[in-house]
């Protein structure tokens, strides 16, 4: 499979069709293994990050569950195709900077991906809609037992696996959910709940992972500990605190609707409206009103069958899909010009937000 052929249709987990779709866009359950007895990848030479590429991508490759797949060396891939890759959570910002004796396999259906000699030897990925964390974890978990027992993994008898950064060290494993807060931050709730959840030792961060911004409303919710814990005890805490999550959200938005209507019509009115009307937008406003009209399709203020679009807008507004899909070079403002242009045609099928809040008078005042 090319790239093109992959990149041709939405990741199937942009339908954010899976449980608790609402406010859970994805579950992802991440492994970092290294090789016995061959440099990690931040202290190896060329020569052994060549090697070990050559040793485990045919294996990957073979997989069962990569029977169609895109395989690629990082230095084949022009800069753009990477940059997508990332926008669509199959790579990492890091290891789309990666060049020679590194490379990349995603199936069909981009739920699973695995990363060669990216920070560790592998990194591999299983990505589901909605909060399926076992689901995901037991994906990615018959890909791992699958590998290892062709490769032989640097592991020890009383840490665990092996890894480049100590706080992966034992299970190597990072499971997390993007999860869409909008109304916990129209009401100002939302750095409760981030200190909260640190608290339970777990991290919040942006749409991009680590050291990026919560874009769009999105927050990704990661165990930070891999060291001392069985990996379904980390999968039930995680699930545990992504359902109280859901349900301050969901409180959240019920005491916006009941104590300030206004509020709620009046972002989500002022967010259709200038995507439906725009003629030049960025990357980061687009995706901060694209939320809001998720919160409206949530509200009923919108169709429900409209999700689809919306959440297909949240993908193809980004910087690199608004690239491709033009088929040129583009300036900066030429691209915010053509992103306006593609959110207004795709709006076009979308209805205005319907009804109207009830008029309270301590809310006219």
């Amino acid at each position: 499979m090319k790239i093109d052929e992959l990149l041709s249709t939405p990741s199937e987990w942009v339908r954010a069709d899976g449980p608790n779709n609402k406010i859970v866009m994805t579950s992802r359950v991440r492994l970092a293994r290294n090789l016995r007895g061959i440099p990690f990848p931040g202290w190896a030479k060329k020569t052994d990050r060549q090697r070990a590429l050559e040793l485990m991508r045919p294996v990957v490759e073979a997989l069962p569950e990569m029977a169609l797949c895109f395989s690629d060396s990082m230095d084949n891939l022009a800069a753009l195709d990477k940059q997508l890759l990332v926008e669509r959570h199959l790579i990492s910002r890091e290891h789309a900077a990666r060049n020679v004796g590194s490379g990349v396999v995603v199936n069909d259906k981009e739920s699973i991906c695995v990363m060669i000699n990216e920070e560790d030897h592998l990194r591999m990925q299983s990505i589901k809609s909605g909060l399926q964390l076992k689901n995901a974890f037991k994906m990615i978990d018959k890909v791992d037992t699958e590998i290892e027992a062709q490769l032989d993994f640097a592991f020890s008898p009383r840490l665990g696996y092996l890894t480049a950064c100590p706080t992966n060290v034992g299970t190597g494993m990072r499971a997390s959910a993007m999860v869409h807060l909008p109304a916990m931050v129209l009401s100002d709730q939302i750095n409760q709940v981030v200190q909260a959840v640190n608290k339970l030792g777990l991290a919040v961060r942006g749409l991009y992972g680590e050291g990026t911004e919560a874009l769009g409303n999105f927050f990704q919710v990661s165990n930070q500990t891999t060291l001392g814990e069985r990996e379904g005890d980390v999968i039930d805490r995680l699930n545990k605190v992504i359902l109280q999550i859901i349900e301050h959200e969901e409180n959240a938005r019920s005491t916006l609707l009941e104590k300030k209507p206004r509020v709620v019509y009046d972002q989500v009115g002022r967010a259709y409206g200038v995507l439906s009307h725009a003629h030049a937008i960025s990357s980061k406003e687009a995706l901060n009103l694209l939320s809001l009209l998720r919160l409206g399709v949530d509200l009923d203020l919108l169709p429900a069958e409209n999700r689809a679009t919306v959440d297909e807008l949240f993908m193809v507004a980004q910087p690199a899909h608004v690239q491709r899909t033009a088929e040129r070079k583009l300036t900066a403002e030429e691209r915010d010009s053509y992103r306006a242009d593609l959110i207004r045609d795709r709006l076009k099928a979308v209805p205005r937000p319907g009804g109207e809040p009830p008029a309270k008078p301590t809310e006219l005042i």
